[in-house]
């Protein structure tokens, strides 16, 4: 089971679940739900249709939790498990107007980041047999950032930077406006001399002036095999080697053979298809 890392809390957890719920019920009720008897308990589980790799779970408790405590769950399978079509998540107890109101906002988080997950572990398995780490992007969904790159660790994936505060990647742009790789790396070094440094390049020949800037690691662009390999070659183990762009995962396999140490993915967070996930209830008493 995939625990929380430390960019991660509950009480952070909470609040986008907070937020998620008030979108569905507004700063009122559930209409829908009123009908059913306030007394009434109901019994439920949440069943995979589809083969996947299961993430989100604590933020499908906290969706049941912020509308009512006594809703309890038993978990079958943890984050970062293996699913099959049939499987059975977990089971379902408590309050059934709370259950059927949260219902939505807990599936929602519980599919997104499965989907994430599932996306990224067919990644890592493209780059089985090799030691490349398959990493992340900024290319996430608008406030689901953290929840997402969670997902990601759920399915065997790395972290690369949370955002733009925590290191620098110098990309073309900003060697544009600045007016060159040196001149890019000598600004940011002495504006943030204490964060990780990368600069994103697209020929060998800037790979060598990005090394010899001082960059520490050097992101390849959208290269071809064959560039790939002359890169790795001309680097000669001196500086960590990042690809990226358009990786599907029959690229990542041909990638992971060229001797780069990772290789980012934007589709692990931004081409997002949520697992096919049910919640069913069994029965309702009081």
């Amino acid at each position: 089971m995939t625990s929380l890392p430390d960019y991660l809390s509950p009480a952070a957890i909470a609040r986008q679940v907070r937020a998620a719920l008030e979108e569905d019920l507004g700063r009122g009720d559930d209409p829908t739900a009123a009908g059913i008897p306030s007394d009434a308990v109901a019994d439920g589980r949440v069943i995979c249709r589809e083969r996947g790799v299961l993430a989100g779970a604590p933020w499908f408790e906290a969706a049941f939790t912020e509308l009512d405590p006594a809703v309890t769950i038993t978990w079958y399978q943890g984050d970062g498990d293996p699913l099959s079509a049939g499987a059975q998540i977990c089971h379902l107890h408590g309050p059934a107007r709370a259950i059927v109101s949260a219902e939505r906002t807990a599936l929602n988080f519980l599919q997104t980041l499965s989907g994430t997950a599932t996306t990224t572990r067919g990644y890592v398995q493209a780059a089985a047999g090799t030691d490349v780490d398959i990493l992340d992007t900024r290319k996430t969904i608008p406030g689901l950032r953290l929840a997402q790159k969670y997902a990601v660790l759920c399915g065997g994936g790395t972290n690369h930077r949370l955002g733009l505060f925590d290191a620098i990647l110098i990309k073309e742009n900003h060697i544009a406006a600045a007016g060159s790789i040196p001149a890019a790396v000598t600004a940011a070094r002495h504006h943030a001399p204490q964060l990780p440094l990368e600069v994103e390049v697209e020929t060998v020949d800037q790979l060598l002036e990005a090394m010899d800037a001082g960059a520490d690691r050097i992101l390849l662009d959208n290269m071809e095999t064959e560039t790939l390999h002359a890169a790795v070659e001309a680097a000669g183990g001196h500086v960590v080697l990042e690809a990226s762009g358009n990786m599907t995962p029959e690229r990542v396999s041909e990638v992971a053979q060229t001797g780069v140490d990772c290789i980012s993915v934007g589709a692990l967070t931004k081409d997002v298809r949520a697992l096919d996930l049910s919640l069913r209830l069994d029965a309702i008493g009081t």
